[in-house]
């Protein structure tokens, strides 16, 4: 009988702490993975958006777009910041939470064009060009 409540109580003690590992190896692990993915596909979506206002800024005047990003990725908000690097040419889009943070180059255009801006995935985002500046 003795034997029986160890043998059981040590199986019991593993099972509990596989019970605890479970969570960060089989959830955890592809949430961040999912998430990697989703965000450099968001960050290309941006710079695309971006390149095409470039592609169709007139010389005298302003146009402005909107576009809609997903509102969380794997159940979670996230932030994107555009063109706020250390260097003004080689700017690009930053999307970030936690402790995953990519990095989506801006096709170049950071040369020509000065891009600044941020936003989250919540609501209606939009792009703005003004060829004086805005202020």
């Amino acid at each position: 009988m003795i034997e029986y409540i160890m043998v059981s109580g040590i199986l019991m003690t593993l099972l509990v702490v596989m019970l605890l590992l479970v969570n960060s190896m089989f959830m955890e692990t592809p949430a961040d993975t999912l998430t990697y993915v989703a965000f450099t596909d968001i960050g290309n979506g941006v710079s695309t958006r971006i390149v095409d206002v470039y592609a169709l800024a007139p010389s005298d005047g302003s146009i402005t777009t909107n576009f809609d990003i997903p509102e969380d990725v794997a159940g979670k908000d996230y932030f994107v910041l555009i063109g706020q690097g250390d260097n003004p040419i080689d700017q690009d889009v930053e999307i970030s939470r936690d402790f995953i943070d990519i990095h989506v180059s801006l096709a170049g255009i950071g040369a020509s064009r000065g891009v600044a801006g941020n936003t989250t995935g919540r609501g209606l985002n939009r792009i703005s060009y003004n060829s004086g500046g805005f202020s």
